[in-house]
Formats: structure tokens, sequence, C-alpha cells
């Protein structure tokens, strides 16, 4: 299996805190002047934007044409990620396969859903932030907006477990670093850059 060296991936539960740091990071790395691409699944392209409405209640699908459609948007995700890589830039993306493996793992069976997604290139970083689902619960509420498909309890239970299961099928080369999403954002934060800067 492919390991891209400079490709940074943040995962988590609806509610973890993962756009929060993914947004404190691309800042920090701006002040620092590091050339990065941060980058989000399911994409702003067309089939990402589909995806969304999707997930917002807007159209309604089949559990596994929507595992299709996160695979076909990685498709062409997978391609600019590369192209950016190779050019000498870090790409940091919030969420890629192993959301894909956790979330559409639990209403399709999981092996399917690694079959569709197994031939793609995995980060050399994983960043995992664990925040209790109570927790995530608690945060999607005090957003003040529509609950999205996979925002219920029951089911982000099942998306935890999906996720543990994921991360025992990464290759060699991949570090997976596993954060405290119950801290503050601060010191999540403060993790995470002694995790890629060292």
């Amino acid at each position: 299996m492919q390991v891209l060296d400079g490709f940074v991936v943040l995962e988590g539960l609806d509610g973890a805190g993962t756009t929060t740091q993914l947004q404190k990071l691309d800042r920090f790395l701006n002040g620092k002047g590091k050339a990065h691409l941060v980058q989000a699944e399911p994409t702003d392209g067309p089939i990402g934007r589909l995806i969304r409405d999707v997930l917002q209640h807007k159209h309604s699908v089949q559990p596994w044409t929507l595992a299709m459609l996160y695979a076909a948007d990685r498709n062409e995700h997978v391609a600019r990620i590369e192209q950016e890589i190779a050019g000498g830039n870090m790409v940091v993306c919030d969420r890629y396969l192993y959301s894909s493996l956790a979330y559409q793992g639990v209403t399709c069976p999981w092996e399917d859903v690694w079959t569709l997604n197994q031939h793609y290139p995995h980060p050399s970083t994983i960043l995992y932030i664990d925040t209790p689902v109570e927790e995530c619960m608690k945060r999607i509420s005090h957003r003040g907006e529509p609950v999205e498909l996979f925002e219920h309890q029951e089911f982000l239970t099942k998306v935890r477990d999906g996720y543990e299961r994921a991360f025992s099928h990464l290759p060699a080369g991949v570090r997976m670093v596993r954060l405290d999403g119950a801290a503050e954002p601060e010191e999540i934060f403060r993790k995470i850059c002694q995790v890629l800067l060292g």
C-alpha cells in the first residue's frame, strides 16, 4: 500500500473538533511560511457537493450509493493530493478514507467498503481526535444547526468502533497519533504541533 510522505489526515467523529484543529493548523503553517494545502472530504467538487446535500437531507440515496459517491469524490481528490505533494507541498486533510470505513462501514458490509477504498494511498500521519460520543453530541446540539444524517448518538457509537477497525488495517509507514478530544482545543493543537514539527 502506498504511503504519501507529507500527507496528514485529521480524523474523528462529528463534533470531535477536526475542523477547528484544521483551521488552527492552517493559520500556524501560514505564519511559518510552510508551503501547504488544506483540504476536506467531502470535497467542494461536484461529487462532494452532492454528498453534502445528502448529509443535509436534501437528497436521499441508498447507503451503498453514498459509499460509492464518497469513493468517487476521493478518486478525484487523490489526483490533486498527489500533484501537490509531488510539487513539494504538505497536504492536510479533514477526513479521508478512514471516515468512509468508519461511517459507511456501519450501513454497508465493512469488507465491501474496504475493497472500494483499499487502492487509495495512505497518509504518512493520521491525527485521530478521540472524543467521547456524549461530548460530540453536546457540541453538535450547541451548533444550533439542523442535525445531519449521521449525527445521532447510537450511530456515532458504532462509528467509533469502525474507526478502531480501520486503524487496525494501517500499513507500515503510517503514524497514527491518538489525541484526547476532551482536552482544551489549545492543548490538542499544542500536541499536534509537537507531532508534526517535533
